[in-house]
């Protein structure tokens, strides 16, 4: 049995779950989330805790057994507190504006300035020119937009310039030996 996929998950104050068929929807302070559940695993409210099943030991089914339970309980995280990942930008003159909370333009050394849009249910802060925050409910919509801002300058390893997450390490180089 899957040590992950077994354990309940609490249903939070204030969050609605709704379960039909396939269909895992769940309501928040923070938004709402739905899910359809992969292959044969089944997803049941039980008072307030929801269990995710499996029909048997196929491989197939351990599989999906804990990966579904962690998504339910993303949905459950993300509807009631929410997710956010910090960046921080490094560099002479690399810099971020907030263009309200749905819009950021970065300043990361090209001749142009790089305008990212926020995806539904995803916004921006910028507490300092060198720091942004996505957050959002959907754990893996707030990491995705997180790697896209990140992928416009990804870090280099001779003087750690770029769009790096709070607290990534960037292994540094030797420049050139001098004669």
């Amino acid at each position: 049995m899957s040590r992950i996929g077994k354990a309940p998950i609490p249903v939070p104050s204030g969050v609605e779950v709704s379960i039909s068929g396939r269909q895992v929807a769940v309501k928040g302070p923070k938004g709402a989330l739905d899910l359809e559940v992969p292959g044969e695993i089944t997803v049941r409210q039980d008072g307030e805790e929801i269990l995710v099943e499996r029909p048997d030991d196929e491989r197939v089914n351990r599989a999906m057994h804990g990966l579904t339970r962690s998504l339910v309980n993303n949905m459950m995280v993300g509807v009631s507190e929410g997710f956010r990942k910090e960046l921080q930008i490094v560099g002479v003159g690399y810099r971020c504006i907030a263009k309200g909370t749905d819009a950021l333009e970065l300043q990361l050394g090209f001749s142009h300035p790089v305008l990212v849009e926020a995806p539904d249910g995803i916004s921006f802060e910028v507490p300092e020119p060198t720091r942004i925050i996505v957050s959002g409910p959907d754990k893996q919509v707030v990491g995705q937009v997180a790697a896209d801002i990140r992928s416009h300058r990804k870090p280099e390893p001779y003087k750690g310039k770029g769009v790096r997450y709070l607290g990534e390490h960037v292994a540094r180089k030797a420049g050139k030996a001098a004669k």
